[in-house]
This record gives C-alpha cells, structure tokens and sequence, in this order.
C-alpha cells in the first residue's frame, strides 16, 4: 500500500459516522480547553478523558468486523483528517489492535500520521505499537528505519529511535546503539529524550551493553540522554 491518501473501505464509512457522532456528543468544552493547554496546542480536543474515550470507542466498534489492512488505512486516514485529538487517538488505538492484519506495506501509511499533526502524544504510540510491530513482523524493514533516522524530519527520526521499544532480547543492539550517535548532535529535545529513553528501555533487557555504551560514548551525547539513559541502571 503505497499511496497514502484514504482508500474506499465500507468498514471505514460506518466506523466514521458512528464516531463522529459518539465522539462529540460526549465532549467538554472546559475540559477540551485543559487538554489543548496540556499539549501545547499541538491541536483542538473535543474533551473527552482517556477511559470515557475508550468506553465511547467500544461503543463505535461494536459488532463491527475485523478489519483488512485496506480497512486500517482508510480509518486511521479519515480519524487524522479530522481536526480533534480524540479521533487520533482513536486511531492509533484502533490500528495498536490491528497491526499484525497489515503487511509491510502499510508502512508509507504509518509515516503519513506521524507527520501529520506530529506530537510525542500519538508519534511515541505509532513508532512502538504500530511501526516497531511492522518492522518485527518484517526485518527487511529495518533498512527503512535506516533511511528514517537521518529524516529532517525530527518525529521521523524519533520514530526510528524508538520503534524497537518493546524488541527486548530481539533488539538489534547494533541498530539501536549506531541511531543514538547518529543523531547524538540533534540540538531537539524530542531526539535528546528519545535517545536516552531508547537506551533505558533496553537497559531493562541488557544493562551492562548500555553501561558499556555510554561508558565509551558518553561525551557524544547530551546531558539528557545519558540521564535517561542511566536512569534504572
């Protein structure tokens, strides 16, 4: 699946229109202000807390079929064309459950919404769950983190950093740790946090190569990411 814009899929047409039925009848408009505050103003929120969300989501897909990979794209599409954070996130919860039912093709469809509305709110969740799943299920798809890492794109670049997050003991250490001094100069703070938090989290499965990592490599990196980095260890 190379084209990034929505494909026709019925399953999309009734999950829409339930949801952007369910979705804002449900909404805060105090709350909604909260929400936009909390993330910077990234976007406009509809005001609906996390569990409520989700209740509303069972709700909207109830009774509905499994989905085809067609079906994913068309939804996860539509949802980020959508203004309101919620339907985002709705999306990436959808396409969380799903992912093993897409091949490794729907990867131009996974960069499509980390570019869109780009935020660590919804790119933290598609880099682990939905593109880290995608390159498990297809290794070959490692050298397309390769070129992703060196994106000017700075959510693309995190997302390469961090789609290894839930690998444990099937990290490519050797990946992982080439990504961290490939962009160990980005002055971001998102690449500096995601840098050492990719390093942490593979610190629960192999401390002593991190140690050793930022033993030997700590004067490339910020200050930042050998703090997250040593955090646990």
């Amino acid at each position: 699946m190379t084209d990034t814009a929505p494909p026709a899929s019925a399953l999309a047409d009734t999950v829409l229109a339930r949801l952007t039925t369910v979705y804002p009848a449900a909404g805060n408009p105090f709350r909604a202000q909260e929400m936009v505050a909390y993330m910077k103003g990234a976007a406009p929120f509809l005001g609906i807390r996390t569990p409520e969300r989700r209740a509303l989501s069972r709700t909207v897909l109830d009774g509905t079929p499994r989905p085809d990979e067609t079906d994913c794209a068309a939804i996860a599409l539509r949802c980020f064309a959508l203004p309101e954070r919620e339907y985002h996130y709705f999306a990436v919860d959808y396409l969380r459950r799903h992912v093993k039912r897409c091949s490794s093709g729907f990867l131009p469809v996974a960069r499509r919404l980390v570019t869109t509305v780009s935020w660590w709110d919804t790119v933290d969740h598609l880099a682990a769950h939905v593109v880290g799943g995608l390159v498990a299920a297809d290794p070959a798809l490692a050298g397309e983190m390769d070129a992703w890492i060196d994106d000017e794109d700075l959510w693309v670049a995190r997302t390469a950093l961090l789609h290894q997050l839930r690998f444990k003991d099937a990290t490519d250490a050797d990946r992982l740790f080439a990504y961290c001094l490939r962009r160990s100069a980005h002055p971001d703070f998102f690449i500096r946090k995601a840098i050492g938090w990719s390093l942490r989290e593979y610190g629960k499965t192999a401390p002593a190569e991190v140690r050793s990592f930022v033993a030997a490599h700590g004067s490339r990196l910020s200050p930042l990411s050998v703090r997250e980095a040593l955090k646990n260890l």
